[in-house]
């Protein structure tokens, strides 16, 4: 007699059966001789799913947090997860990391300092935070001393005059 046989099987991007491979779903047959001589009919019901592939070109500031991973440098990083599909899907992230930076500035003034527009009469720690070129922030710190002028005044009564400092 003859025999028949079939089989389902699901694949990411091919299948080798019988020596052929296959890319495309669907049901495939093969005549083959049985052990009897006989005819042996054999068929295929074959799902073909699909790796998928995916970029992204990011820039970022000081660092990047991508798949789970923080990056802080700049690279081409890829990673790979299971698609829909349970086929693989390879990402690929085109990283560029700019930096930020700081400055430290320490003065001392009489009575007040202009700093970046502002007038400052109070000794402290001030900071500023600007856009560096690379579109990252740039803090600058003062650290300022304020010390202050002295007056003072008196009140003297004379007869024809008066020598005060001098004059």
């Amino acid at each position: 007699n003859s025999t028949t046989g079939s089989s389902s099987v699901i694949a990411c991007d091919s299948y080798t059966w019988e020596g052929t491979v296959y890319t495309i779903s669907g049901t495939y047959g093969v005549s083959l001789l049985s052990s009897f001589g006989c005819d042996s009919i054999a068929t295929l019901n074959l799902t073909i799913n699909y790796s998928s592939t995916s970029s992204a070109t990011i820039t970022a500031c000081d660092s990047y947090s991508w798949n789970g991973t923080t990056y802080n440098t700049s690279g081409i990083y890829i990673d790979t997860i299971t698609n829909a599909s349970g086929c693989d899907s390879i990402m690929t992230l085109n990283l560029t990391i700019n930096y930020s930076n700081t400055s430290d500035t320490t003065l001392t003034a009489c009575d007040s300092y202009l700093w970046n527009g502002v007038s400052y009469t109070t000794s402290g720690v001030y900071d500023s935070t600007f856009t560096n070129a690379a579109g990252c922030d740039s803090i600058a710190t003062l650290n300022l001393t304020i010390n202050y002028s002295n007056t003072s005044s008196t009140t003297v009564i004379a007869c024809d005059s008066y020598t005060w400092n001098g004059f």
